[in-house]
C-alpha cells in the first residue's frame, strides 16, 4: 500500500497544474514517508527525485516488457501468447494437413509470431509519453484502483493511439517476416483443394490485435510486481525513493 501513497502523493507534486500548492502536498508527503520509514531520512530527498523515482517506475516496468516480448522467441516460444493461426484460417490448416501440407500453416504462424516480436518494441515510446501525460484525475484513479491499475489507465487510454501508431509498423513487419508470402502460397494451395470453403484473414489486424494482449497482460504483471516486491526496484533511483520497506 506504501507504493500506491507514494503514487498519489508524488504525481500530485509533478503535475503542473499543482504548483501552487506544492509546499502543502510536500510536508504532507514528508510526513507520511517519515511515518513509513522510506528512505532513512525523508530530508535527503527532493520533490524532484521522488517524482523522477515513480516516472522511472513505470517506465522501468514498460521497458522490461518491451524487452521481453520485442526479442526473438518473446511470443513464438510463450505458451501464453504465442500467436495461433486465426480461427478463420483453422479451417485451412486443417485442410492442408489431409494432404501432407500442413508444414505451409506451420510456417505461416511462425512467422505472424516473428512479426509481433519487431513490432512490440514501437510501444515503448508511446507509453512513456502516456507516463509524462497523466493528470491528477488519472493518478486519482490508479490510486484508488487494484494493481494493474496503471496497466487499465494505459490500456483505457492508449490503445486507439497504440493501434494507430503500431499498424503500419506491423504491417511491415508482418511483409518483412514474409508472412505474406506465405499466407498466399497457403491459400493457394488450400484453394486448389476440391470443395472447401472460401477463407481469408487480414493479418495485419491479428497480429496487432495479438500483440496489445500480450502487451497490457505482461505490463499488468510487471506492475503488480514493482508495488509489491522490493527486489524490482532495481536502479539507484528506484531504492532511494520507494526504499526497501515494501
Amino acid at each position: 500500500m506504501l507504493f500506491r501513497r507514494i503514487i498519489l502523493l508524488v504525481c500530485v507534486l509533478a503535475l503542473p497544474t499543482a504548483v501552487s500548492a506544492q509546499g502543502s502536498f510536500l510536508d504532507r508527503a514528508k510526513g507520511l514517508l517519515k511515518q513509513q520509514g522510506v528512505g532513512g531520512s525523508t530530508s535527503s530527498l527532493t520533490t524532484s527525485e521522488i517524482a523522477s523515482g515513480l516516472r522511472e517506475a513505470l517506465r522501468v516496468g514498460t521497458e522490461r516488457v518491451v524487452g521481453q516480448l520485442g526479442r526473438v522467441d518473446g511470443f513464438n516460444a510463450n505458451p501464453e501468447l504465442h500467436i495461433p493461426l486465426p480461427d478463420t484460417l483453422q479451417k485451412v490448416q486443417t485442410a492442408l494437413k489431409t494432404v501432407g501440407a500442413s508444414g505451409m500453416a506451420d510456417d505461416l504462424e511462425l512467422r505472424l509470431n516473428r512479426a509481433a516480436e519487431t513490432a512490440t518494441p514501437r510501444a515503448k515510446e508511446l507509453f512513456w509519453q502516456a507516463i509524462g501525460d497523466m493528470t491528477l484525475s488519472d493518478v486519482e484513479q490508479i490510486y484508488n484502483g487494484p494493481d494493474d491499475a496503471a496497466t487499465r489507465y494505459f490500456q483505457g487510454k492508449m490503445t486507439e493511439p497504440l493501434v494507430a501508431s503500431m499498424r503500419p509498423v506491423v504491417d511491415s513487419a508482418v511483409a518483412e517476416a514474409g508472412a505474406v508470402q506465405a499466407y498466399d502460397e497457403m491459400m493457394g494451395r488450400y484453394r486448389a483443394l476440391p470443395f472447401v470453403p472460401d477463407a481469408k484473414a487480414d493479418l495485419t489486424d491479428y497480429v496487432l490485435e495479438k500483440s496489445l494482449d500480450g502487451l497490457f497482460l505482461y505490463l499488468g504483471r510487471e506492475e503488480a510486481a514493482i508495488r509489491q516486491n522490493p527486489a524490482q526496484r532495481t536502479t539507484d533511483l528506484l531504492k532511494r525513493v520507494f526504499g526497501a520497506s515494501g
